[in-house]
């Protein structure tokens, strides 16, 4: 396992909410992206990352999130994302990626936009 960062999965319902602690980067990107190609095997298409841990996100981990997006898009499904700090989010938004990602500040509002 990649040195400060962790993945956990939790249920709920036809969701999954991917639990993320860390910093997200060219080291543990390819760990979440193994992560999320198990529950997209399984046919899991509703995906909520949260990154209330998360202090660090770098180019490889900004790619991963890009191509999760379109990956479950193009399957009918949807990935969002939720509770990003100020930090994390200017790099999001530097890249003009808010635009791309589907961001919502807090899990009740991400949750809700899956179902």
């Amino acid at each position: 396992m990649a040195i400060g960062f962790k993945v956990d999965v939790e249920v709920q319902g036809d969701k999954r909410i991917l639990r993320l602690e860390g910093k997200l980067d060219a080291v543990t990107s390819p760990m979440l992206e193994n992560k999320i190609s198990a529950l997209m095997e399984k046919n899991h298409k509703k995906l909520l990352i949260e990154f209330g841990r998360i202090e660090y996100l770098s180019s490889a981990g900004m790619r991963l999130l890009l191509a999760t997006t379109k990956k479950l898009k193009a399957q009918g499904g949807l990935c969002v994302l939720s509770s990003i700090n100020d930090d994390v989010l200017e790099i999001i938004k530097m890249a003009g990626f808010e635009r791309i990602l589907n961001i919502y500040s807090n899990e009740q509002d991400a949750l809700a936009a899956l179902s």
